[in-house]
């Protein structure tokens, strides 16, 4: 009916009207740009004509329908309205988008002849939340796992990537299958991995990332159940258990599910002195050890998992000589010190005798030379000469 109206008053305008109407056009384009929009979002499709002399525009969609002719609604679509009508733009909106308005948009300047831009509409579809399947808890340590995830209606084909402990696993599995409509996709990825206890708790992530999701992708998460066998380790209270003095020994046990109680026994029985051997949860306490104590100590646990333990050997120390094989260090630095007052004062010992000897048989030659003398200065005289005689007699026998 607008198009109509629009030749029809074509019709009416002078010839040579009409004719510069005609050669004016020459420099009339319609200006569009592909649009792209996530699913139930709003589109705005945009015409431009930088030269327009008052000629109208028209939006269709692809089926050719008209959607507006310059500020008339053609379609009965409550989605599409209005946003801006003049000689130079067209421009409508299109809300709650679906993948069914996906496609070719033109639009049209009424020139002699008609001129058209075309505006190509993409819709994204929308990943579901992804879900993970083929866990069923709980899994026993060195089963192989498989987990499947999986998310629906995406557009194009969304991408899964799993991560376990914030680290990305790479060898996994991927699927692609075009969904019923024949415009989504549905995509899974399976993850395959072998389970140890260190795997008992850990979060397991499927992450699908999709351009329709604004940088936010979708996350599911599973959280690891591993059951497994208990490991043991007996903690004695000291290192040197000496005889007199209280000894407690824990018995650490650690599984899925935690094994409770413990099997305490000695030397392959069961504990000898229940009143002084006092077994308290995964503690075992000996009251005043004695040397009849020493032994292997057991500590056993048990979950439905299976069985595992640990053994202890005790040897009570006697006080006396375990303070003995503490002290070597001391006595030996004692007797170092021992040694070398010892051999300062032989060389004191020795020194001051060689110094008296010296002194005594100076007196003595010159008590000599004073026997026959008749004063001191004779005297003195002669203890000199007996020196210079003794040297002579020295190198004489030499």
């Amino acid at each position: 009916m607008f198009v109509f109206f629009f030749l029809c008053n074509l019709s009416l305008e002078p010839a040579a009207a009409s004719k510069n109407k005609i050669k004016g056009s020459q420099g009339q384009f319609p200006l569009t740009q592909n649009v792209t929009v996530v699913e139930g979002g709003t589109a705005i499709l945009t015409c431009r004509v930088d030269q327009n002399d008052n000629t109208s525009l028209q939006w269709s969609n692809p089926a050719q329908q008209t959607l507006y002719f310059d500020d008339k609604k053609a379609l009965r679509d409550n989605r599409i309205e209005l946003v801006r009508a003049s000689w130079h733009e067209l421009s409508i909106s299109v809300s709650d988008v679906s993948l069914s308005d996906e496609g070719q948009y033109t639009c049209s300047l009424f020139t002699m002849p008609v001129k058209t831009s075309k505006a190509y509409l993409t819709v994204l579809g929308v990943p579901e939340k992804p879900q993970i399947s083929g866990f069923s808890s709980p899994v026993m340590e060195g089963d192989l796992m498989q987990l499947t995830c999986k998310t629906s209606g995406s557009k194009p084909a969304a991408d899964i990537r799993w991560f376990k402990n914030d680290k990305e696993i790479k060898d996994v599995k991927y699927l692609k299958e075009e969904d019923a409509n024949r415009k989504t996709f549905t995509v899974s990825s399976t993850l395959d991995f072998r389970v140890d206890r260190s795997d008992d708790g850990v979060a397991v992530i499927c992450r699908v990332d999709h351009e329709s999701l604004n940088a936010t992708p979708q996350v599911a998460m599973q959280v690891l159940e591993i059951h497994y066998t208990p490991s043991v380790k007996i903690i004695p209270s000291t290192p040197f258990p000496q005889e007199g003095q209280p000894l407690i020994l824990t018995c650490e046990s650690k599984g899925k599910p935690l094994p409770e109680p413990v099997l305490w026994t000695k030397d392959g029985g069961e504990l000898p002195d229940p009143d002084r051997m006092v077994v308290s949860g995964r503690e075992l306490n000996i009251l005043f050890l004695n040397k009849t104590d020493n032994g292997t100590y057991r500590c056993e646990a048990t979950n439905t998992i299976g069985q595992s333990s640990a053994e202890y050997v005790l040897i009570v120390h006697d006080p006396n000589a375990l303070a003995g094989q503490t002290g070597p260090d001391h006595a030996l630095i004692g007797g170092i010190v021992a040694v070398v007052v010892f051999v300062t004062l032989c060389s004191i010992f020795l020194l001051g005798r060689y110094l008296a000897r010296h002194k005594g048989t100076y007196l003595t030659n010159e008590a000599k030379g004073a026997e026959d003398a008749p004063d001191a200065d004779t005297a003195i005289i002669n203890a000199e000469g007996s020196q210079v005689n003794a040297e002579e007699k020295k190198e004489y026998f030499i």
